[in-house]
């Protein structure tokens, strides 16, 4: 039967390509249908459409807002349909709303597996990605044989919300390292060493880490294309702070590198790839 797919922004069309080269059937729909109609995948007019098509529907959005959209509004996935179909939401949510997600799809009879990805576009497209997946035992053994055509490391956190916290937490490393190399590339030409020998050394160096092995070329080129936006980083560290004064706990190293990414934002940048935050730190 085909996969059900809804969200194809960077990373969702990354997946669907991965998952159409596995010689998958997809269905999927996106808000933005014209965004969509060359892909060559069966498109629908309402996620509801999709359980008409598929057991297996994947989300891939930007913020549980929009999840919640897609669950609740009129011709949502929030239906008698749902009944014996799973959801594999890949989106980084709020860790208190994705609760909800859990029990109002789990309360209707369906099934519902949070499964934020970590990684982009580039090991999308190879099936490189990284899960991690909270929600019954049950349903990620079952689901498990479709996550691996997609990642290359699976992990399970039974109890809902770990997997949405897990995922915060990775990219406060994320948002971090991004900030240093991208401080220390600006650095290194300020002192006329070249670029691409800086991050040569960097990545042999206290560099070395999957995010400049990432980033690299997109520093070199300034090609902030985006892979992994501004505003999705952004967004996840406001929500990892929300998280550590949920908790009332001090955060110490998150607050910076929010704050220049909520300035990449500010600058009208917040679509670009976050990699071009090495813009707020080149000598121009």
């Amino acid at each position: 039967m085909a996969i059900g797919f809804i969200g194809l922004g960077n990373l969702g069309t990354a997946i669907t390509i991965r998952l159409s080269q596995l010689g998958e059937t997809l269905v999927v729909y996106n808000r933005n249908i014209e965004k969509i109609k060359d892909l060559g995948y069966e498109i629908v007019s309402s996620p509801k459409e999709i359980l008409q098509k598929c057991d297996v529907i994947f989300l891939c959005l930007f913020d549980s807002e929009a999840v919640k959209q897609i669950l609740t509004a009129n011709n949502g996935l929030l239906c008698e349909e749902l009944k014996g179909k799973t959801i594999i939401d890949l989106t980084t949510n709020h860790y208190e709303e994705v609760l909800e997600f859990h029990k109002l799809v789990n309360d209707i009879g369906g099934n519902y597996l949070e499964n934020p990805v970590f990684g982009s576009v580039a090991p999308a497209l190879k099936g490189e990605l990284t899960v991690v997946s909270s929600g019954k035992t049950e349903v990620f053994e079952a689901m498990k044989p479709i996550l691996e055509k997609i990642a290359k490391e699976i992990f399970h956190l039974p109890v809902p919300s770990s997997a949405t916290k897990m995922k915060l937490i990775n990219n406060l490393c994320l948002g971090s390292f991004m900030a240093t190399l991208a401080e220390c590339t600006a650095l290194a030409e300020s002192c006329e060493i070249p670029k691409a020998k800086a991050l040569e050394i960097l990545g042999v160096g206290g560099g070395q880490s999957l995010v400049l092995k990432a980033k690299t070329q997109k520093l070199i080129d300034e090609d902030f294309s985006a892979h992994f936006s501004n505003n999705a980083i952004n967004k996840d560290l406001h929500l990892l702070q929300d998280l550590a004064y949920n908790l009332k706990l001090p955060l110490y190293s998150a607050c910076l590198p929010k704050e220049l990414f909520s300035k990449m934002k500010m600058m009208g940048k917040g679509e670009e790839d976050f990699s071009s935050i090495y813009q707020l730190f080149k000598n121009n």
